[in-house]
C-alpha cells in the first residue's frame, strides 16, 4: 500500500502580508502584554519592524525576513539586547499571525526559532563591570 503524502507549498510562496494585516497582528500581540513598559518596547520593535518589510519590495513573511532583519539590526550596532528584544516582538508578531490564519503555524515556529544575538565579550564585560559597580 503506497503511501500518499499531502502536497506541500513551493518555499517560494509565502504570505506577503499586508499593512492592515500586519497592523492587525500587531494590535492582537500587544493586547496579550501585561506590561505598560513592555508594551511600549514591543510597539516600537514592531513599528520599526514593519516600517523596514514594507520598504522592502515584495518580502514574504517568513524565517528568511527575519534573519535578514537581523542582520540589518546587526548592521546598526545595536546592542545584543536590544536586537533580542526586536526579535522578540517580531516572534509574539508572528505567533499572533499564525493565531489569526495570516501565516501557516509552521511559518511561525519557523521564525520562533530564529536565534538571538549573541552579546559581544565587550558588551558582557562592560555589563558586567556596571553590575560590580552597583553592588559595591
Amino acid at each position: 500500500m503506497a503511501s500518499t503524502k499531502p502536497p506541500q507549498k513551493p518555499a517560494d510562496q509565502c504570505p506577503i502580508l499586508t499593512i492592515p494585516e500586519l497592523e492587525h497582528a500587531k494590535a492582537a500581540a500587544l493586547g496579550t502584554l501585561v506590561s505598560l513598559h513592555s508594551r511600549r518596547a514591543y510597539k516600537h520593535a514592531m513599528d520599526q519592524f514593519i516600517a523596514w518589510y514594507c520598504s522592502e519590495p515584495r518580502l514574504g513573511f517568513n524565517r528568511i525576513v527575519v534573519l535578514r532583519y537581523r542582520s540589518f539590526l546587526e548592521s546598526l550596532s545595536l546592542a545584543a539586547a536590544t536586537i533580542n528584544l526586536h526579535l522578540s516582538a517580531i516572534r509574539r508578531l508572528a505567533d499572533e499571525a499564525a493565531e489569526s490564519s495570516l501565516v501557516s503555524p509552521e511559518l511561525a515556529i519557523g521564525i520562533r526559532r530564529v536565534k538571538g544575538a549573541s552579546g559581544s565579550e565587550e558588551e558582557l564585560a562592560t555589563g558586567c563591570h556596571v553590575i560590580k559597580s552597583k553592588i559595591f
